[in-house]
């Protein structure tokens, strides 16, 4: 289907084109955003907020003591693996000042994960946080790892609390473990050294950022996101931001949004809206280091008149859960953003009873930098759908032969944009499965375009389940189940049967001790076919999940 398709179908305000040609690099467009809004706030954490004239001239000390105290070429690759500190931010632009490529790692990665990766991308550099240092020294003697930077939690913070926060991090938490990396330069000491960065020449083709798949369907792979695949997802996303409420004004309002960021940073969904998308539009981004705490997340969303929230279904289902967050003062939100995973319509509906604010579910890869497709702010938006795509975007559906199918078919979903990846790193064969000549990759998630534009998500190709034939599709059935008001979350996957072929295993994770399992059954064979009905249904303590709470079906397969 081609973009123009969706012209006349976007809400009043967004734009159906972007201006490729506005910025070089995404180092222009960091800096441009760092002088119109220097007075700003950027980013805040524990407590201590930068401005954009801050987050710049830290960026700028970061890069230049790269350039002059390392033997680092533009090009070369650095990781980055912490989680949302202040830090994180101050080394991915630095890092793309100097002209290097960020690795972006989860810190929660094993040891194995690290060695695949680091080996993977050719990583010469790794700005980690002290929390991980015994990993580090693990896995370091089997990498390309010359340069080390230790970030630790009071790095940001004025003396003597930076001091202390450390000392309670590491004795009294004893959150830091053993390891000796004698040659590691602490965070603090590269900021302090307040050297000039050289400026570098990057353009759009170059590689900005190495993004490692989930690796939800098999092993990870580095996707090359360019400067111009970045500049045109914050461009496209930037449109949407322009719609128009009842009162005529903008959704999000450069300069004045105050967005929560508890997703991880280093995950291409947080990485684009919040490091990338609020930093183009001069927001105000509110880390959250754990939001696994959910006490602790509720205690810090009290301090703000916050206005908008990124998020997905697990963490929305666990705030909601908490006594304390119907108490909030909502009455500044007006965006809540979902990605990442399926949306279920009774969290959506849950979540707009509770706080007046209606969550807009979007759909991306790590592949499209990330986002494709992304539902309309306010009423216009469809529970149940991923949108529309996003300025400049062509999808379509194809069927196992590569044929476009009509509107209203179900068939793989593919993508054109130029927020396409370059391609996999190091790995041509992936590439040229995934991405054809003419630039259209090929998703692997089942979808229907309705005549109306928007687009629904059925499930992952290969999660499907074949029962006697019949395709069954799990997300339909989690929805299904995710609408019994005592399951908190579930995950539904094929297993072998000899009768039919395979049969629905079901995973249940309780909300409470309330759960009947026999009225559980009932309640699924009351609202679905019979050959979607879960043959067996297993109840959890908890479901295994990526890093931003993406249910690893794959690994509920791989038990048994």
């Amino acid at each position: 289907m081609n973009a123009d398709f969706w012209n006349d179908k976007r809400p009043a305000g967004v734009d159906s084109s972007i201006d490729l040609t506005a910025y070089r690099s995404v180092v222009e467009v960091f800096d441009r955003s760092c002088e119109r809004f220097a007075q700003r706030p950027a980013f805040s954490n524990l407590g201590v907020t930068l401005d954009y004239a801050q987050l710049q001239a830290h960026a700028r000390a970061f890069a230049g003591w790269l350039q002059q105290h390392t033997s680092l070429r533009p090009g070369d690759r650095i990781a980055i693996q912490m989680p949302n500190v202040l830090q994180y931010p101050i080394a991915v632009f630095g890092a793309l000042l100097a002209g290097l490529v960020v690795v972006n790692t989860n810190p929660l990665y094993t040891v194995r994960e690290m060695r695949h990766q680091f080996k993977d991308a050719g990583v010469r550099a790794l700005v980690y946080l002290n929390l991980f240092g015994d990993k580090v020294e693990q896995v370091l003697d089997d990498t390309d790892i010359e340069f080390l930077i230790e970030a630790r939690m009071g790095d940001l913070l004025p003396a003597p609390k930076s001091w202390l926060v450390n000392l309670l991090v590491a004795k009294v938490k004893k959150m830091v473990p053993l390891y000796h990396l004698p040659q590691a330069v602490r965070f603090r000491q590269v900021l302090h050294a307040q050297l000039q960065a050289v400026a570098v020449a990057v353009g759009q083709d170059d590689t900005a950022v190495l993004q490692y798949t989930g690796g939800t369907t098999g092993q990870a792979k580095g996707a090359m996101l360019t400067h111009g695949n970045l500049i045109a997802n914050m461009l496209q996303v930037q449109a949407c931001f322009s719609q128009r409420g009842e009162g005529g004004e903008r959704m999000i309002e450069p300069g004045q949004e105050v967005m929560i960021a508890p997703l991880p940073l280093y995950h291409v969904y947080a990485f684009t809206a919040n490091c990338m998308c609020m930093m183009a539009s001069g927001n105000h981004n509110v880390l959250i280091t754990n939001p696994r705490d959910i006490g602790g997340f509720i205690k810090e969303l009290k301090k703000w008149r916050f206005t908008g929230l990124l998020g997905l279904n697990t963490l929305f289902v666990a705030l909601m859960d908490h006594p304390q967050f119907s108490s909030l003062d909502f009455s500044s939100l007006k965006v809540t953003n979902s990605g990442g995973t399926a949306l279920s319509t009774a969290t959506a509906e849950r979540w707009e009873a509770l706080t007046g604010c209606r969550i807009v579910e979007g759909y991306g890869l790590t592949e499209t930098s990330p986002v494709a497709c992304a539902n309309p702010y306010g009423p216009s938006a469809q529970l149940g759908s991923v949108g529309i795509p996003l300025p400049g975007t062509a999808v379509k559906v194809i069927d196992d032969q590569g044929v476009e199918l009509a509107l209203g078919e179900r068939g793989e979903l593919c993508i054109q944009g130029p927020q396409v990846m370059k391609g996999y790193w190091n790995n041509p064969q992936a590439s040229a499965d995934t991405l054809d000549s003419d630039g259209w990759l090929k998703t692997g998630d089942i979808a229907i375009i309705s005549s109306d534009g928007f687009v629904r998500i059925v499930d992952r190709k290969k999660d499907m389940i074949i029962v006697s034939g019949f395709n069954v599709y799990p997300n339909e059935v989690e929805e299904v189940v995710m609408g019994h008001p005592n399951v908190a979350s579930c995950a539904a996957i094929g297993v072998a049967d000899s009768r039919t072929g395979e049969a629905v295993k079901l995973f249940v994770v309780p909300r409470g001790a309330g759960l009947d399992l026999e009225e559980l059954k009932q309640f699924c064979k009351a609202n679905l076919t019979g050959y979607k009905v879960p043959h067996q249904i297993v109840l959890r303590e908890s479901l295994p999940m990526t890093a931003v709470g993406k249910i690893l079906r794959r690994e509920l397969r791989d038990e048994g």
